[in-house]
């Protein structure tokens, strides 16, 4: 877990791959990292950053997320409702978990659920185990959650 000093951010390099572009003199390798950024109550956002290095391929990446973070409601270390999510061919389920449950979650899965802040949930990944999906899955899942006020406001009923 690395923080920055400065923004108080969690972020969480999730996966580096590498490139190889085949030139005349052999092989040029670049690389791309995949890096997830939260604040640890209620924001997270995700980066993806390429450069021909590793250091500010992650840069890159933990810049992007920070621009991107989206707010999510975190109710006593949980989400308020169950909720699925879906990036290609990863689907994410989401459920809320009670007091001393943890993050039971895979990798990918897991460093979104901590850097937003997320304490207790219980997760279950469907269809591709790829850990860049995943987290746009997961992602994706977390920005659909509503708390119970604000849909008896948009509906203008009570609940």
């Amino acid at each position: 877990m690395a923080t920055n000093s400065n923004n108080e951010f969690i972020d969480r390099v999730i996966k580096i791959k590498r490139c190889a572009a085949v030139v005349k003199g052999g092989r040029r390798f670049s690389f791309a990292a995949m890096v997830v950024v939260g604040d640890g109550n209620g924001k997270v956002g995700w980066g993806y950053g390429k450069a021909n290095e590793v250091p500010p391929s992650v840069q890159k990446a933990t810049k992007q997320a920070q621009n991107d973070m989206i707010s999510i409601p975190v109710q006593e270390g949980t989400i308020p409702h169950q909720i699925k999510g879906r990036f290609g061919a990863a689907k994410v389920t989401l459920i809320p978990a009670g007091p001393g449950t943890g993050i039971i979650a895979g990798a990918a899965v897991r460093s979104v659920c901590e850097a937003a802040g997320i304490s207790n949930i219980l997760t279950k990944s469907f269809g591709t185990n790829n850990p860049v999906t995943l987290v746009k899955a997961t992602i994706e899942a977390l920005s659909k959650l509503r708390t119970k006020e604000e849909v008896q406001r948009l509906r203008e009923v009570s609940l």
